[in-house]
């Protein structure tokens, strides 16, 4: 169980390598941006359809009196807490940590309006975050996509738990393939620097991306719990919300409006074709 549920999280790795990738064009980097991004508008999709149908089928069975309505209340609770904390919590985190700290580790004082004026500060932290965006993009997307793998192996350790080894080991190779295309979404917004990204930099973004598939089969195993599956599927869709919105918004400066749709369309067929292959595998 544990090897396999390795095996299901670390595939995210075969996508990395897409990351080194030179010469790569301004039209090109955003078409494989856009792919990227409707990768990510699957999980959105998948995550909060698995979060709601649950909390509202929750909802339901209290509402006619078969079930407790502290559990449908929890359940709700975790929706839209996840949500908050994945879509507003990187927005802080942002704001309050990663832009204060790198501006000021580029100047030899702290950035103030009296010390610089306003228009300049503006005008510099504009620069650097350009400069800084591919990494953060790539960091924010592996965020994202590891509280989303942590509910999937949350889903394969509980298979297992309660003896269900066929399906246990069709959403390993399901959810195999799923972080196979994550691993490309990593890596899209590092492509064609000038500077290629290190390989420590490549296994942390892996290991946070891919090793909460990991650690929830082994939570999964050993420990069921409602609540935390809808929470987690709810920051894990918040967080994608967030980095997709900066994804777009970065692919849109590198091509026009017509490759970013149809990489879009690309990416999300993708997803859903992976999708099909578990669905018709577990039936």
């Amino acid at each position: 169980m544990l090897l396999l549920g390795a095996i299901s999280g670390f595939t995210i790795f075969l996508g990395l390598p897409l990351a080194v990738a030179t010469n790569v064009s301004s039209r090109k980097k955003g078409f494989l941006n856009a792919i990227a991004i409707g990768i990510l508008l699957f999980l959105i999709i998948d995550v909060f359809a698995h979060a709601w149908n649950t909390a509202s089928g929750a909802a339901a069975e209290a509402y006619i009196g078969k079930a407790a309505a502290g559990d449908a209340v929890s359940d709700l609770v975790a929706v839209f807490g996840g949500i908050a904390i994945g879509l507003l919590g990187l927005v802080f985190y942002e704001t309050r940590y990663m832009t204060r700290a790198t501006l000021v580790a580029t100047t030899q004082t702290p950035l103030t309006e009296s010390s610089l004026g306003r228009d300049t500060l503006v005008v510099q932290r504009d620069q650097h975050l350009e400069r800084v965006s591919p990494y953060k993009l790539a960091m924010m997307i592996a965020i994202g996509i590891g509280a989303h793998n942590l509910s999937e192996g949350l889903a394969i350790g509980q298979s297992f738990a309660s003896g269900s080894i066929g399906l246990a080991l069709v959403l390993v190779i399901g959810f195999g393939a799923h972080n196979a295309t994550e691993g490309f979404g990593i890596a899209s917004p590092l492509t064609g620097l000038g500077k290629r990204p290190n390989t420590r930099f490549l296994v942390n973004v892996g290991l946070v991306g891919g090793g909460p598939t990991f650690l929830g089969t082994v939570l999964g195993s050993l420990w069921v719990s409602t609540f935390a599956y809808v929470l987690f599927l709810s920051m894990a869709g918040g967080a994608l919300v967030y980095v997709s919105m900066l994804m777009y918004s970065s692919g849109r400066r590198q091509t026009e409006n017509r490759v970013m749709m149809i990489g879009i369309f690309v990416g999300l067929s993708a997803g859903l074709l992976t999708d099909l292959i578990v669905t018709l595998g577990g039936v």
